[in-house]
């Protein structure tokens, strides 16, 4: 033997190994480190190899190619050998003893300690031999003895010198599930081959961290590789032994980098490799590969469109969008060869070129999520998942707003929530009594809806078709039978007819519970003698749109029928009364308010009012075209001196001085206009009003022609439809945040807190306050008086600050009356260098935690 090549190898990285020499020499330097055991000796030719061998550098495509095996590139892994070119060299090995290396002995013992914490057996065994039932047998050389430890997935050789594997893939699966339970991946590092046989004569496993990453690279590349490798030492080395076996000649367990955690431990390059391997095999051990529903490294499909199907079908359950990134097409034939598929919300938005002068830039929706899965084309002609990234870095959608992501999104079906399993809307009501009847469990679950207690002492003033009352009876009884939340409630006259009818499902409840703070009582249909008599409990939701309570029909028109009604509405509302509620100018509905609401504030509304103005003034809208627009802005002017002379200039234009109707609707003015209502809150319900166009659309179902039913059926729609739209702004709210005036710590409070229509709002008076000036600043007692204008303006609003708690009260009662503070108040506290909105003054109601 040529005694040479024992020279001593330093460094360990895979671009040290290139630079030898004569790589045979590592493997006589990996010898020489074996521990003097008591219980171990060699023969003279115990690792006998034959004189012409040949080393090869062993590498992973990944590593080939400059990058890491957890890089997003696809790599295949069916051929390991395909790894490992030869390279010639005419060496020969000999195993010799070595000087004690008290080190070594030190930490073979530190890592017995360790390893005792998991379950091991001890069998007796001498070198060179290994048990039938075990893939390998083992020998530890302080104790003598063989430890297999238990990780949940079967048993496992631990490595050790001197330890001996029945062959070289034994011993890299057991370093492999070593590995894993440490914490770590391993990377096949370089291999020693005979020239005559053939076979492995040594070879080296080092920890995936060992070396150091090519620089070469970096100056041309736009996304720089993440350094991944420290110069990690830890790495086990093999020897095949005269008898066929593997024995660890080298073992070195110190890390120069933190381990990971059990849990991601699956994520190392190494184990995903296996897992792939594992699952191509797995498949082709059964006929049919039936996929649990989420993706696995390995798992294969017959086209790139069954991968998109396979992969969005998983997004879709756990709650984002499918985008196709990139693909790499062959040269030769065109076909995918690899593709990546990501989420949604991968990526970051590039600067728009046009800068400023985008008028409406797009909502930001990219926050650099790295979630995706990656597929490639094999030899077989499948593709096959190479890369799955699960993890995202945001918020995933409720299952319920799945449906508006941009890849889930299918045709809407036209779904009815109020429709029943008992046929069309124009079925008679005979066939629907029976069908009803032969509902199974009907007596046993039979909810009587009739007040006995409230009965009206008159006849019901609205005439109702032979059996109509029974027909729409019958039907919310079904209702509530499907639905135990479902409530209804039926009032009879004084011939013991049924008159009124209320009903709310569950998501009314609810909603009620959460934004039932302001009401509007519409029983504007009930006004037309060609409609039903129709009445509607509305509300409004943190983004400003319209939400349905309740549905009533009042064919009684008494205040006993509304006292009635208030009274079962509250009673259904788990007996919760709104703060302020809102109606038209029937007395009969007043009088049943201050009855029945005695602690609500009720005040007329303006959008009603001014529906009806318009309405008995349609013939001077017909003359002229702004007619409606001044009608709406002297209604809504939030000043009173300007609304008194503004509307003096409406009479004056349009010469309705003598008008009976405007000038009744002028001398109750104090109960519906905006100015003189300004300390009741009012949740800027009739602005949303003024906006909402679906409300109308109900009215022609109302005629007493069409079915009953075939109403409830329309009316189940326009509330799912705006329910829809709640889903649609709490979707857009989850993934996009509005844009910034600038880099102001006020809006970015709010911002995070306020939904988007309200920090619209709010955005808008900062932009007011700075065109505010204080004109005075007066000190009293308790709190300091400022005079608050806007530049160039006479008008003048006071303002009142308070240190003890940053309390702010302005005379033009913005936040008293919508919730958002006011221009004036933000100037206030920008003076006083308060650069955040105090708490008292974020509404719950108006936030995005509004339902919470």
């Amino acid at each position: 033997m040529d005694t040479s090549l024992d020279a001593e190898v330093q460094g360990t990285s895979k671009d040290d190994v290139r630079e030898k020499v004569d790589p045979t020499s590592l493997v006589d330097a990996d010898m020489n480190q074996i521990s003097e055991a008591h219980n171990l000796s060699y023969d003279a030719d115990v690792a006998f190899v034959h004189e012409q061998t040949s080393v090869s550098q062993e590498a992973s495509s990944a590593e080939k190619d400059g990058m890491d095996m957890d890089s997003e590139s696809t790599y295949s892994c069916f051929n390991s050998s395909s790894d490992e070119k030869s390279i010639d060299s005419v060496a020969a090995h000999e195993l010799t003893t070595h000087n004690s290396d008290h080190n070594g002995l030190n930490k073979d013992r530190e890592y017995e300690n360790r390893s005792s914490k998991t379950s091991s057996s001890d069998n007796d065994h001498s070198p060179g031999t290994s048990s039938n039932n075990q893939p390998a047998s083992t020998f530890d050389a302080l104790s003598g003895s063989v430890q297999v430890v238990e990780d949940g997935i079967g048993e496992y050789v631990v490595p050790n010198l001197g330890v001996e594997f029945e062959a070289e893939e034994h011993a890299y699966k057991c370093y492999n599930r070593y590995a894993l339970m440490e914490g770590f991946s391993i990377r096949k590092d370089f291999v020693n081959r005979s020239k005559v046989t053939g076979f492995v004569v040594s070879r080296r496993y080092t920890c995936h961290r060992q070396g150091y990453g090519s620089t070469k690279r970096d100056a041309n590349v736009n996304k720089p590789r993440r350094e991944t490798r420290t110069g990690c030492l830890a790495h086990m080395t093999i020897t095949r032994q005269t008898n066929g076996k593997y024995r660890v000649i080298h073992f070195e367990r110190r890390h120069n980098h933190e381990l990971v955690t059990p849990f991601t431990a699956h994520l190392l390059p190494a184990q995903k490799r296996i897992s792939f391997v594992e699952t191509v095999e797995a498949e082709s051990d059964v006929a049919t590969s039936v996929p649990d529903g989420v993706p696995k490294l390995g798992m294969g499909f017959d086209s790139e469109d069954l991968a998109y199907e396979f992969y969005n079908a998983y997004a879709a359950r756990v709650g984002f969008s499918v985008r196709k990134d990139y693909v790499n097409r062959s040269k030769v034939d065109g076909a995918v060869a690899s593709r990546r598929y990501t989420c949604f919300r991968e990526g970051y938005r590039q600067n728009d070129k046009r800068g400023s002068k985008v008028k409406r830039p797009r909502k930001e929706t990219r926050v650099g999520c790295m979630a995706q899965l990656v597929i490639s084309r094999q030899s077989d002609g499948r593709y096959r998942i190479t890369h799955f990234e699960e993890r995202h870095n945001h918020e995933l959608v409720h299952a319920c707003k799945v449906r508006m992501l941009r890849s889930q999104k299918r045709s809407m079906t036209n779904q009815n929530g109020e429709s029943s399993p008992y046929g069309g809307a124009e079925m008679q009501p005979k066939s629907l009594a029976e069908l009803l009847l032969t509902g199974v469990g009907i007596e046993d679950d039979f909810y009587d809806p009739i007040d006995h207690e409230m009965r009206l002492t008159s006849k019901r003033a609205y005439y109702m078709k032979q059996e109509e009352a029974e027909s729409l009876n019958l039907y919310l009884q079904s209702k509530k039978l499907k639905d135990p939340s479902f409530v209804y409630c039926v009032q009879l006259d004084v011939e013991e007819e049924m008159t009124n009818f209320f009903w709310a499902d569950e998501k009314m409840l609810v909603d009620y519970g959460d934004f039932g703070d302001v009401v509007y009582f519409d029983s504007t249909y009930r006004l037309n003698k060609d409609w039903r008599p129709l009445v509607l409990f509305f509300g409004i939701n943190n983004h400003k749109q319209i939400l349905v309570f309740g549905a009533a029909f009042v064919y009684g028109d008494t205040s006993e029928s509304f006292k009635w009604l208030f009274r079962t509405f509250v009673k259904a509302m788990s007996g919760k009364t709104p703060k302020t509620i809102l109606s038209d100018r029937e007395a009969a509905i007043t009088e049943a308010i201050v009855s029945e609401l005695p602690e609500t504030h009720h005040r007329l509304c303006t959008w009603q009012i001014y529906q009806n103005a318009l309405k008995h003034l349609s013939q001077i809208g017909v003359n002229s075209d702004s007619f409606s627009s001044d009608l709406c802005g002297v209604f809504f002017n939030p000043e009173e001196e300007e609304f008194v002379n503004s509307w003096k200039v409406m009479l004056d234009t349009y010469g309705l001085w003598e008008n009976d109707l405007l000038h009744g609707i002028f001398e109750e003015r104090e109960k519906w206009a905006v100015p003189y209502n300004k300390h009741i809150f009012a949740a800027d319900i009739e602005t949303a009003l003024l906006s909402e166009g679906s409300i109308t659309s109900v009215r022609k179902y109302l005629k007493p022609e069409s079915h009953v039913l075939q109403f409830v059926k329309h009316f189940g729609r326009v509330v799912n439809e705006w329910r829809y739209k709640e889903l649609e702004a709490n979707y857009d709210m989850g993934h996009h945040l509005p844009r910034l005036m600038g880099d102001v710590v006020m809006l970015k409070q709010v911002r995070e807190v306020y939904t988007p229509v309200i920090f619209k709002m709010f955005h808008q008076e900062y932009e007011n306050c700075l065109n505010n000036v204080i004109n005075e600043c007066i000190d009293t007692e308790s709190s300091v008086e400022f005079k608050v204008s806007t530049y160039g303006q006479v008008r003048q609003y006071t303002v009142l600050y308070s240190s003890e708690n940053d309390s702010v009260v302005c005379s033009c009662m913005k936040f008293q009356f919508v919730g958002i503070l006011c221009s004036h108040a933000l100037k206030v506290l920008d003076y006083r260098n308060i650069k955040i909105v105090p708490s008292q003054y974020i509404l719950k109601r108006w936030t995005r935690k509004a339902r919470e």
